[in-house]
């Protein structure tokens, strides 16, 4: 990826970047651990973003 990214790329990125967290605690406590994975979640290198 190029150094001098543009505002869009970089907006999708950092859009993408929080996302990619766990499944909160109290959800899993909430929903008798039904939601142990994020459905969303990804991986930098193995999982591609749409453009």
């Amino acid at each position: 990826m190029a150094t001098h990214k543009t505002y869009a790329k970089k907006k999708r990125l950092l859009r993408a970047g929080k996302s990619n967290r766990r499944v909160p605690a109290w959800v899993m406590q909430r929903t008798a651990r039904k939601f142990l994975r994020h459905p969303k979640r990804r991986n930098w290198r193995r999982g591609r973003m749409k453009k």
